[in-house]
């Protein structure tokens, strides 16, 4: 399921959850004060920052691009990262053979073609780029027969 709000959500390196938005204004109180509070959460966005929704996250792993974002990922990584750029690939008509976190040959033709259309280098890897261009194309596009909810 492709959630969050603004293109920064969509880059996290871990878990990141917007939720509340349907909460009163001191439900959503009492929600951040437990997210903050539980010490599970890497980060908890200041009220002020989304008055309407609480954003909490657990970051993990070396992001891609220098502001944050997924890792790269390449021939042989094996992740939930890699069930996420296969979603991604088949939502927007490249084949990976399924949904499987391994990123195998079908996976690198797939991300080679989606780089080849796009105008970014064909290196088989995504990285910074890869990720910020599969990520903004698939925000919105609905659910599909292969999109992992």
């Amino acid at each position: 399921m492709k959630v969050g709000h603004g293109n920064q959500s969509q880059h996290y390196a871990g878990v990141a959850f917007d939720v509340g938005q349907r909460l009163s204004a001191s439900s959503r109180r009492t929600l951040w004060n437990s997210a903050n509070n539980s010490g599970v959460w890497t980060f908890v966005e200041p009220i002020s920052l989304t008055p309407t929704w609480v954003h909490f996250d657990k970051r993990f792993g070396k992001p891609a691009c220098s502001t944050g974002g997924y890792p790269q990922l390449k021939r042989g990584s094996l992740s939930n990262y890699v069930l996420i750029a296969q979603d991604d690939l088949n939502t927007l008509g490249y084949s990976t053979n399924g949904l499987d976190g391994i990123f195998g040959s079908a996976t690198l033709n797939a991300v080679r073609e989606y780089q080849r259309s796009r105008g970014l280098a064909v290196d088989g890897i995504v990285g910074c780029n890869t990720w910020r261009a599969l990520q903004e194309e698939v925000v919105g596009t609905g659910p599909t027969n292969t999109t992992i909810n």
